[in-house]
């Protein structure tokens, strides 16, 4: 056992109080206890699987403020989005980026009404968006960020004109709209820098993955992953961040029985994505996504991804919270979808090097249409010794706010003041991060004497932890890549594996690196980093094959990669 883990389960054992327990380490329970603990409250975050391994690690990988919400009425949501993802561009510069996204338009008219028929409490089916409802949604979506703007405003062309920069549309657009909002390259990392950055910030508070809080009678007990020992803790006040499975932990947690039949807080939607390895379809973007509807209206999106497009996505009514995978049929819609706008470019099935798909936590909604659901978020308070507060709703651009929210709620609770805010505070490796493209990579290049392509993935994945990265590689052999297909080294995978919360396998395959989603892993480098995993972790020879066969379950399982692939990928990089 890592021995950070270890010191954190004796400081439980010898004082199992806190002012608050965090349950649930998705971004949201992530930023609620990232902004407690700055409070200088004593704070536990408990994550029964992996921090960011649910719906956190299944997003569009958009930071957006929502232009479609204008729609729905949700003028204080695209207002607060807004303002969180120029927070974001700012504050985390190593993995936000703007986005320029373009907007295919086939009419002039057409969903006007829209919004209006939202105000009279209709929930069906929205009509397609013409140039006119376009453009009043982008007018008011600049108006928004009028006073502090970082991000360039909209602008309208031709059909002419937006056929010349894409040739590959399809010829049947009337015009084109060009606005921005900003990507997020790494989410889970940056969901593990927040607790990183805790951890230095507010030493005294505790954050563990792989393990669950329990209700025994009356007392919580702490249950850890491969041990049978239950530590006592005794929470003030509980914050229920789990997502799609609030109503599920909202009973668990619960006194008595009867306690479990309220009324369901939670009304989740499915959204599956495809990565596709496709150098025409990648051209085709020239840099920017396209936002565009399917025949059935609801929104798709494709935009370039660390080299690959990402394409999506769905939007489907889920009945109950379960790990979910993209299926057939989404696959096929996604590829249709983009076969409508890219119609001369190719693309099938074994273009797909990654898929994903995760259940979105909305708030409870009749609507027939998912479009319709809001994309809001609030804090719904179940009553008890201790209280829970319920995190409900909320996306990835609006972590930061929702979690400051939640700290506030707590700490009239507890009767305790504000200390500090996160707006200005940076995240991770976006501290100290050198202003200029390029210019981090140069710097590691020349402080480190390392290679181009190391010092641009490390500039990439870290921002201006890279520095602590490499101080930790001096010493040790770090000159030869574990692939051909990628420049990560055995002394990198050590540093993640001691600094970043690292106990299976598919943590570091699927969520402190890229090697999976980008469709660079192979059956060989597998193996090879279980190797350095293995030694560094101990694990004996029936240990590691346990973990390299979880592994290639889940790739196949949930992620749409097959151990052929895996294998194909070994041959065609020989």
């Amino acid at each position: 056992m890592p021995g950070f883990r270890e010191d954190a389960l004796c400081r439980i054992r010898q004082d199992g109080d806190f002012d608050a327990v965090v349950i649930g380490g998705g971004i949201n329970g992530i930023a609620a206890y990232r902004d407690l603990a700055l409070q200088g409250l004593r704070v536990l975050l408990v994550e029964r699987n992996d921090f960011s391994s649910g719906c956190s690690a299944a997003p569009s990988r958009m930071i957006h403020g929502g232009l479609r919400y204008l729609e729905n009425g949700e003028f204080g949501l695209v207002a607060e989005s807004l303002r969180e993802r120029d927070a974001l561009l700012t504050l985390a510069p190593h993995m936000v980026y703007p986005l320029p996204t373009t907007i295919p338009i086939f009419s002039v008219f057409s969903g006007l009404f829209n919004a209006a028929a939202t105000f009279f409490g209709s929930g069906g089916k929205p009509a397609s968006r013409g140039a006119l409802a376009i453009k009043a949604g982008l007018t008011l979506y600049d108006f928004v960020t009028r006073k502090n703007r970082i991000l360039p405003r909209h602008e309208f062309r031709s059909a002419g004109k937006t056929l010349q920069r894409w040739p590959g549309l399809t010829p049947a657009i009337r015009y084109s709209a060009t606005y921005y909002d900003a990507w997020i390259s790494q989410p889970e990392r940056l969901a593990l820098e927040l607790l990183v950055d805790t951890a230095a910030d507010a030493p005294q508070n505790i954050a563990l993955n792989y393990a669950e809080l329990i209700r025994t009678g009356d007392e919580y007990c702490l249950r850890m992953e491969e041990t049978e020992e239950l530590l006592p803790v005794r929470p003030r006040i509980i914050v229920n961040a789990t997502g799609a499975w609030i109503d599920e932990t909202i009973g668990a947690l619960a006194a008595v029985p009867a306690a479990k039949k309220e009324n369901p807080t939670v009304s989740g939607t499915k959204g599956s994505h495809l990565i596709i390895a496709s150098d025409a379809l990648l051209k085709a973007l020239n840099g920017h996504m396209i936002f565009f509807e399917n025949a059935d209206n609801r929104v798709c999106i494709l935009f370039p991804y660390l080299g690959r497009v990402l394409a999506g996505s769905t939007d489907i009514k889920v009945d109950r919270p379960e790990r979910v995978r993209c299926e057939p049929e989404e696959r096929d819609y996604i590829l249709d979808a983009i076969r409508q706008v890219f119609p001369d470019i190719a693309i099938d099935h074994s273009d797909i090097v990654f898929s994903f798909s995760g259940i979105r936590p909305l708030p409870r909604s009749d609507a027939a249409f998912t479009g319709k659901i809001s994309r809001s978020h609030f804090i719904h308070r179940v009553a008890g010794d201790p209280p829970q507060l319920c995190m409900i709703g909320g996306k990835w651009t609006t972590f930061r706010a929702f979690g400051e929210q939640v700290s506030d709620e707590v700490l009239a609770f507890l009767g305790r003041k504000r200390l500090t805010g996160t707006m200005n505070r940076p995240v991770g490796g976006g501290r100290n991060f050198p202003a200029g493209t390029g210019r981090l990579s140069n710097l590691l290049s020349e402080q480190f004497s390392i290679g181009r392509q190391r010092a641009e993935h490390l500039a990439l994945a870290y921002g201006s932890r890279a520095f602590e990265l490499l101080g930790f590689c001096r010493g040790r052999p770090d000159d030869v890549p574990l692939s051909d297909k990628s420049p990560i080294t055995a002394a990198e995978v050590i540093w993640l594996i001691r600094c970043e919360h690292v106990r299976h396998l598919t943590d570091l395959i699927l969520r402190r690196t890229t090697l999976a989603i980008t469709g660079v892993v192979n059956a060989d480098l597998i193996d090879a980093i279980l190797g350095v995993a293995a030694r560094e972790l101990g694990w004996p020879a029936t240990r590691a094959a346990a973990e390299r066969q979880r592994l290639i379950h889940e790739l196949e399982t949930f992620y749409g990669v097959t151990p052929a692939m895996l294998q194909h990928r070994c041959k065609e990089n020989a």
